[in-house]
């Protein structure tokens, strides 16, 4: 009786084992079905394939640079776009695309003034004219208030900023840059990178693991522990997959990040300044979704936070905290219930207000 009880688990671990050594993985990487209704350098267009909508506003899913836009789609169970499509939403991503040393004069302008708002106005007018929900994950969230509030004209309904940094003075690990910052500038971050043309694809993988460091050296450990467990061993590879994906920084645009978010702290201070001119975020206009997460150590929950007090031209700013890593907030096992009950709760009650 005790071999019968103990062979389903057995044949599990021997399973897991050999598929995560010489068989090519724990699960094969499913995405949620979609179609690319526009192509152009760093602004190609995805709608996600759905077979009944709810008829209302369009959701444009904005991920961050230096990471894969599937950030929004993992696999099943860790698909923020899936739970959006499932919930009768029509859905789309705007995808970047990687990095090259021909892109190093790309800068926030860029997306902010061009990328992002070309895609919206393509939603738009796919929607006839109706307004766009804006949904962006860490520095997709900066580039979606920016782009709110320095082209306020669009045809934005709201933004959700999840796990985005406001007031970087909060974000304890990037303390360091910032004392050595306030005697060199942005030199010591900014000059390599200059001259290789942006910050590296490799380079940013070894800065997100090194933020997940007790992940990293414990990994084999928790390997062990769960071997019997098929999904936690799925949910651990597909991180893996996405770190793996993470592209490059352009020169211009780390130097931003360097000069107006981690040295300068802009968005606490309510303006950042791009080549076109400062753009104040007082004159976002419409409401706005802050999600910070609990074991966040790259958007800790004071930094997300002080979005309740720089967006003083929002109808309404509303702040939720989720249980969860960077990651995690969007991606991770407690997000359905969390992050994205926050999402539709945000989104059913912006459009019940303007209906």
């Amino acid at each position: 009786m005790l071999d019968i009880a103990w062979n389903p688990t057995l044949n599990t671990l021997t399973r897991n084992a050999w598929r995560l050594s010489f068989g090519g993985g724990i699960a094969p990487v499913q995405r949620t079905p979609s179609t690319r209704i526009h192509e152009a350098p760093h602004q190609d267009l995805y709608r996600f394939d759905s077979t009944e909508t709810d008829g209302g506003r369009p959701v444009l899913l904005v991920p961050p640079l230096a990471a894969p836009a599937h950030c929004f789609d993992l696999r099943p169970g860790q698909s923020l776009a899936a739970h959006l499509v499932g919930s009768g939403k029509s859905a789309y991503l705007v995808d970047y695309g990687t990095m090259g040393y021909s892109d190093r004069g790309l800068g926030f302008e860029d997306w902010i003034d061009d990328f992002i708002p070309a895609a919206v106005d393509r939603v738009s007018r796919l929607h006839d004219g109706a307004p766009v929900d804006l949904i962006g994950w860490s520095l997709g969230g900066t580039m979606s208030l920016l782009t709110a509030a320095g082209r306020n004209y669009l045809p934005i309904g709201s933004v959700t900023a999840i796990g985005t940094p406001i007031d970087y003075e909060s974000v304890t690990m990037i303390a360091p840059l910032r004392m050595v910052g306030r005697f060199t500038g942005d030199r010591p971050l900014t000059t390599a990178t200059r001259a290789m043309g942006g910050l590296p694809a490799p380079l940013v993988q070894a800065s997100y693991r090194f933020t997940a460091l007790q992940r990293e050296l414990t990994k084999p450990w928790f390997i062990a522990r769960n071997l019997h467990d098929t999904e936690t061993l799925a949910r651990m590879e597909s991180i893996d997959r996405f770190m793996a994906d993470m592209p490059g920084y352009p020169a211009r645009f780390f130097r931003q990040v360097c000069t107006e978010l981690i040295l300068g702290n802009a968005l606490a201070a309510g303006s950042f300044q791009t080549r076109n001119g400062a753009i104040a975020l007082a004159d976002l206009a419409v409401p706005v979704l802050a999600i910070g997460g609990t074991e966040d150590v790259i958007a800790p929950i004071l930094s997300v936070r002080a979005a309740t007090d720089v967006l003083t031209g929002s109808p309404s700013v509303r702040f939720e905290s989720a249980p969860g890593s960077h990651l995690g907030l969007v991606a991770g096992p407690k997000a359905k219930d969390s992050t994205w009950a926050h999402i539709d709760g945000f989104l059913d009650g912006v459009v019940a207000r303007t209906a």
